[in-house]
């Protein structure tokens, strides 16, 4: 069963105390059990944005963001400072935010897996861009759902939303207080959903996240959006224009995933170290390598879909993180090369390379998200009460 927890956080006074989000830490060789052992991963080299091959991008003075207005590259820092609209303040209506919980035993999508603690997988020794999971089982789980609700919210008035995986995300919700206040983004409702639980390949928030399919916007659409609808006295709106998604790392790629298979429920996208790279498990024969093959085969040779997008990488994200050496595991060329296909395709995108910055870095997020916000809500009617 669902519970709910029938109460409003101060989001305002909680927002700093939200972490980056972050892939779990990766086992070391001393933590993993030698059948399944892989070397400790390294520090990720700093990448420069001028190395050939790479997109080219504008510079932008130290600590300012990209116009919320233009598609295209951009390379921010090295210094990221919060944007105001990152700190509640006084006078600026803030929102309700309530929050129930989901059981593994209640859907009829994602019954639950879980790999075994202190194990990982091995390459297929016929294939290795494909991993062999053999630790992975049922297992229950318990899902956190929090919902913002905007204090310019009418009842009964169908309204613009944003999903976002990995939650709860209380800076999401503070960034939209102050947004919709300065009536810069629509007034909409955020769903923020955690994961089942785990990471990687054979864990629950790898197959939610990972997996190349349409499935986890089916979960969304058929036991997340009518729980909020129903508890909450809300009405969300059909128009793929006015559906958001966004996440960091598989959330991110998740988030691309979601309207990629179902551009009839969602339009614009918002990702941090987005994980384009070979992370899907079970392998799947018509997109053998995952979420790479979005910038590699899928997002090049289909027609384009009416997504916009905002995404971004830092200088030292993730690269090459596991057993895995098929050269598809390095965050920064993974999103060099969708900004590259993105463009060539015609897509309304801006991709930003953050200097001085880690895997979804949170003081990057803390400086762009509201302008990342504001992009990808460009086009959309900005109103009082929704649409």
């Amino acid at each position: 069963m669902f519970h709910l927890e029938r109460f409003a956080w101060s989001i305002g006074l909680m927002a700093g105390l939200v972490p980056a989000l972050a892939q779990a830490p990766v086992q070391t060789p001393a933590q993993t059990p030698s059948s399944a052992a892989r070397p400790a991963r390294p520090a990720p080299p700093t990448r420069d944005p001028d190395t050939p091959g790479y997109v080219a991008a504008k510079v932008l003075p130290d600590g300012a963001n990209a116009p919320a207005n233009a598609d295209g590259n951009f390379i921010l820092g090295p210094t990221h400072d919060p944007a105001p609209e990152m700190t509640a303040h006084e006078g600026v209506p803030q929102g309700a935010v309530f929050t129930f919980t989901m059981e593994s035993s209640d859907s009829k999508i994602y019954p639950g897996i879980a790999r075994e603690p202190n194990t990982f997988g091995q390459t297929d020794p016929a294939d290795p861009a494909k991993l062999i999971v053999a630790n992975s089982h049922p297992a229950p789980y318990t899902r956190r759902v929090a919902v913002y609700v905007p204090k310019q919210y009418v009842p009964g008035m169908a309204a613009p939303f944003i999903v976002g995986a990995d939650g709860p995300d209380l800076a999401l919700f503070t960034a939209l207080d102050n947004l919709i206040a300065q009536h810069r983004v629509p007034v909409m409702i955020a769903i923020s959903i955690g994961n089942g639980s785990g990471d990687a390949q054979g864990s629950e928030r790898g197959l939610e996240y990972d997996t190349m399919s349409g499935l986890y916007a089916e979960f969304v659409e058929k036991e997340v959006l009518p729980l909020v609808e129903k508890q909450y006295n809300v009405k969300l709106t059909k128009d793929p224009e006015g559906r958001a998604t966004m996440g960091g790392s598989s959330g991110g790629s998740c988030a691309l995933i979601m309207a990629w298979y179902h551009p009839e429920l969602y339009h614009r996208v918002l990702t941090y170290s987005g994980t384009y790279v070979n992370q899907q498990w079970p392998s799947n024969p018509q997109t053998p390598h995952g979420a790479w093959e979005f910038h590699e085969h899928l997002i090049p040779n289909s027609p384009a879909k009416p997504i916009r997008i905002w995404m971004e990488v830092g200088d030292r994200d993730l690269f090459n993180p596991n057993i895995m050496r098929d050269n598809m595991h390095d965050w920064v060329a993974a999103n060099e090369n969708m900004a590259k296909v993105l463009a060539a395709k015609g897509y309304h995108y801006q991709f930003v390379f953050a200097r001085n910055a880690g895997h979804t870095d949170r003081a990057v997020k803390q400086q762009t998200l509201s302008e990342a916000l504001e992009y990808v809500w460009q086009g959309y009617p900005i109103g009082e009460a929704g649409n």
